[in-house]
């Protein structure tokens, strides 16, 4: 009679360990068999299909929403998920929105889709800048690669400067994305931020200045400075300096409206320790500086 229940307790054990190497959920619903359809079976397809069958039968929709539209997203269905995340995302709990804002912009950065990455990246920062973003509170959990870590406000502010940096950059509008990423640099300055800014500065045929930014890669003086990627990155540029004269290119100058620029600019000059829901954010620019940043 003894072995009975010790013959039950390793068969939990077993399944147990199935779900935790596989990291897929317990249950058998329709939300875990996409999960174990992508993670198992190794079938997109089929996983696409228990992930929409799982957000009409309301089970788990928060999750089934963004797994389905990272799964379309390696099909290069980037179009459909961008369309799924739109139309679905009322279904999905409120403390899920910035995730799937997330979800959003990646996709967004995949399709080529800039303007709407930079719409969605302001408003983003805007929340911030409000007190609206982590419903008030100084830091959020965040999750990657399974792993569950804390991320203070200013290190997102710091990602979505750095990421509406790069979209600048895209539009071939350096100028701007200078201004962005120095204001990124103030907050949480990174080395592989410091080589999207030198780019910035060689595109605008200022030289000198590009050189000094990518130096503090190369001499250790930034965050991430021995990752070999940045550095290979860093040493890349400078001998792009020392060989060629990149002739200055024209920008488009979007331009940030002024309300945002206000926002953006007190955050990274009065940031204090978290003290009330409203963030103080960017310190004050001058009519002056902004026509010369600018050019609104």
């Amino acid at each position: 009679m003894d072995r009975i229940p010790r013959k039950s307790s390793k068969g939990k054990q077993e399944k147990d360990l199935y779900h935790i190497i596989h990291k897929v959920p317990h249950g058998d619903g329709p939300y875990v068999k996409a999960k174990h359809a992508q993670l198992v079976d190794k079938d997109p397809e089929a996983a696409i299909v228990l992930f929409w069958k799982a957000i009409n039968a309301g089970d788990r929709v928060d999750s089934a929403l963004k797994d389905m539209a990272v799964v379309m997203k390696q099909l290069d269905r980037t179009e459909e998920a961008i369309e799924a995340v739109k139309s679905f995302r009322g279904l999905c709990s409120k403390s899920t929105q910035d995730s799937l804002d997330n979800v959003l912009i990646d996709l967004y950065k995949k399709s080529g889709k800039i303007e709407e990455q930079i719409e969605l990246l302001k408003r983003k920062l805007r929340m911030i800048y409000q007190g609206e973003a982590f419903n008030g509170k100084p830091t959020k959990t965040a999750r990657s690669h399974g792993k569950k870590f804390q991320v203070s406000v200013k290190q997102e502010t710091s990602r979505l400067l750095g990421n509406l940096g790069w979209a600048y950059m895209q539009k071939s509008n350096f100028m701007m994305a200078e201004v962005v990423y120095r204001k990124a640099q103030m907050i949480d300055p990174d080395a592989n931020k410091a080589c999207n800014l030198g780019l910035c500065l060689i595109k605008q045929s200022r030289f000198d200045d590009a050189y000094s930014v990518i130096q503090d890669v190369l001499m250790g003086r930034l965050r991430g400075y021995d990752d070999f990627k940045a550095r290979k990155r860093a040493e890349e540029l400078i001998l792009e300096l020392k060989s060629t004269n990149p002739s200055l290119e024209t920008s488009d100058m979007l331009g940030l409206d002024d309300d945002f620029v206000k926002g953006l600019e007190n955050l990274t000059n009065e940031w204090a320790p978290f003290r009330s829901k409203r963030l103080p954010i960017f310190e004050e620019i001058s009519d002056t500086e902004l026509r010369d940043q600018l050019a609104c």
